[in-house]
């Protein structure tokens, strides 16, 4: 249970859910958890500003207070945490209808991009068991390559010495935008503000190769909202 000392100690139903999930970093955890990430490197890798101390408390909190349990190395959410989900969600589709606007340059972070889109990769129309996306920014000279394996995705940020089937070019916060839902895919291309590189019958599945954030939708929609109403 939460400590007393950071308790609010109120009998209310809010303030009783505060005390498991108000800290700062819980809720991005819970984010994380509930788009597969299950063991803490890669828990750790996709959030850079968290120290591993803090997460590693973070998680004892959640098992404490039955939001997860440890089986081996993984971190599994129990119903009580997959409760969460549509409360979770629901707050990204608040955030972005009223508080998701243009990308500030400390957002920015092209290596944690790469990784929350490696996880959304699916290669299955794809021929063969190995495929390679190499990720080239337009303003950043990092370079990373999405490889997937029989199915299995993975980031590397130094060439893997094997053949690249499609490489995406964009600025970073162009590619921010689109797998966000800001933008759409099609007008990015339609501008050129990112191109899929490779042979015509490969990237002419990349629209279906590489999905989009779970809360692109969201954001999509609101996008269309606010261009209604200020129409």
């Amino acid at each position: 249970m939460t400590d007393s000392a950071s308790s609010y100690a109120q009998y209310c139903p809010i303030s009783r859910a505060l005390d498991v999930l108000g800290d700062r970093w819980s809720l991005l955890i819970l984010r994380d958890l509930f788009l597969g990430t299950t063991r803490f490197n890669d828990l750790a890798r996709g959030l850079p500003g968290l120290s591993r101390s803090l997460l590693a408390k973070r998680l004892r909190q959640f098992e404490r207070d039955g939001l997860l349990d440890k089986i081996g190395a993984d971190h599994l959410l129990t119903e009580a945490g997959t409760a969460l989900q549509p409360i979770l969600f629901g707050l990204g589709e608040w955030g972005a209808r009223w508080t998701f606007g243009e990308p500030r340059e400390d957002e920015l972070d092209p290596a944690l991009l790469v990784w929350w889109m490696h996880s959304r990769v699916d290669t299955s129309s794809l021929p063969g068991r190995r495929h390679v996306l190499h990720v080239r920014f337009t303003d950043d000279v990092r370079r990373y390559w999405i490889v997937v394996e029989a199915g299995v995705p993975s980031v590397c940020e130094t060439d893997p010495g094997y053949p690249v089937d499609v490489t995406i070019s964009a600025e970073v916060a162009a590619l921010y935008e689109v797998w966000l839902g800001r933008m759409p895919l099609s007008h990015a291309q339609a501008t050129g503000r990112l191109r899929f590189v490779g042979p015509p019958a490969i990237t002419r599945r990349m629209p279906t190769v590489l999905q989009l954030s779970p809360v692109a939708g969201a954001v999509a929609e609101a996008g269309f909202a606010h261009a209604a109403r200020a129409s």
